[in-house]
């Protein structure tokens, strides 16, 4: 029986101790991965401490993940002729990046990350840009689905899909252009979408995916609005925010709310990628009852972080917790979006890029302890990654 190395979580609060465990095969709608690069979250530290998410021992967790497809399952598509709207894996050839699924199948070993081999669904994993690292692919999978899965909690209506009767574009007279001429309705975008904490990895591709929607013409969106720390307003301007605020600024909030008034916009929605509650809730507050966009639309806060307990309810403004959908077939087609069809599309065309840069802290499984440790002390602007194939 072929057998791999796994980083095994033994129990709550323990660190992960390095096992030898039978290599699975996959799965109808599975591709067998060998694991190149994983990426680090916050989450696995979480989970590594505190039991977050884990039903039961042992397991192996772990998201991001970069690799070779090894094999495939049944119904897997595996060339173009089995391709309708998205990609297609190719054993021994197609590099991927992909989301571990162990949160959706409770936390059965064979598909968590931190191992050389891995189980994955096809619909979570991305064939890879020539000339991508396994490093930098690593970085993509938790960093895209999160606000690409925001935008979709809130009800922002993806790209290419938005409607008269779904976005808030409004529409205003402007002259034809002939002196006595008719007048003609034309679109104009009056909102602007603000990320927080986009220093952070989610918050990077957060601002990358809004810029998105901000150039797509029938979207409602004229400007991107970002948060981060002072060192790091330029590269989150240079990733397509419009308006960088330093988030320790005590006067951030009115800063904010004073910009969009003198850009005649205003701000419905927010990605909260990393930070605190309560400011993001005092932006929306400030646009509740103005005239211009729908008539008693909520404002919307979609929240990466866990939604404390203790959370201020404000009037008007809705917080929602961002997570994929816990229906199987929902969830499956969720990620075929935004890992095989928006990731995919935007990477190849140069859209967006890997954000923010990879560092490697370690080499090997055993490395994995330490990275978490060091992540959880606190990083900005930078995506830790450890190396598993040495």
């Amino acid at each position: 029986m072929a057998t791999h190395l796994a980083a095994v979580s033994l129990a709550k609060g323990e660190p992960f101790q390095l096992q030898t465990r039978p290599t699975p095969k996959p799965g109808p709608n599975e591709l067998l991965i060998e694991v190149k690069s994983v990426a680090l979250n916050p989450a696995d530290g979480y989970m590594r401490d505190q039991g977050l998410f884990i039903s039961t021992y042992p397991t192996v967790i772990g998201f991001d993940i970069s690799g070779l497809v090894l094999e495939v399952g049944d119904n897997v598509p595996i060339s173009a002729a089995d391709e309708i709207s998205g990609p297609y894996f190719r054993p021994g050839i197609t590099r991927v990046a992909a989301f571990a699924a162990s949160f959706w199948r409770s936390c059965e070993p064979d598909y968590g990350a931190f191992q050389e081999r891995c189980l994955v669904p096809w619909q979570h994993a991305l064939p890879l840009p020539e000339g991508m690292s396994w490093n930098q692919a690593a970085t993509l999978p938790v960093a895209t689905e999160v606000p690409l899965n925001a935008w979709d909690v809130m009800g922002i209506s993806r790209v290419g899909e938005a409607t008269a009767s779904s976005s808030s574009v409004l529409t205003a007279p402007v002259s034809s252009g002939t002196s006595g001429g008719t007048h003609k309705n034309k679109k104009q975008k009056r909102e602007a979408l603000l990320i927080w904490g986009a220093s952070s990895s989610v918050g990077t591709m957060g601002v990358q995916s809004a810029r998105v929607l901000r150039e797509d013409r029938d979207s409602s969106f004229a400007a991107v609005y970002a948060t981060a720390g002072a060192a790091n307003l330029k590269y989150i301007a240079s990733l397509g925010a419009d308006r960088v605020f330093d988030y320790k600024d005590p006067q951030v909030v009115n800063s904010i709310v004073s910009a969009a008034r003198k850009d005649g916009l205003v701000i419905r929605y927010c990605f909260l990628a990393t930070g605190q509650l309560a400011p993001c809730q005092a932006v929306l507050k400030a646009f509740i009852g103005d005239n211009q966009g729908k008539e008693g639309q909520r404002a919307k806060i979609g929240s990466a972080p866990v939604i404390p307990a203790d959370a201020e309810v404000v009037n008007g403004v809705e917080t929602i917790f961002v997570l994929p959908s816990t229906d199987e077939g929902e969830r499956l087609a969720q990620f075929q979006y935004w890992m095989g069809t928006w990731l995919r599309e935007n990477l190849t065309n140069g859209v967006i890029r890997p954000s923010p840069d990879p560092r490697v802290v370690g080499k090997g499984l055993g490395s994995i302890n330490a990275g978490l440790d060091v992540l959880l002390q606190g990083v900005s602007c930078t995506k830790l990654v450890v190396e598993v194939a040495v």
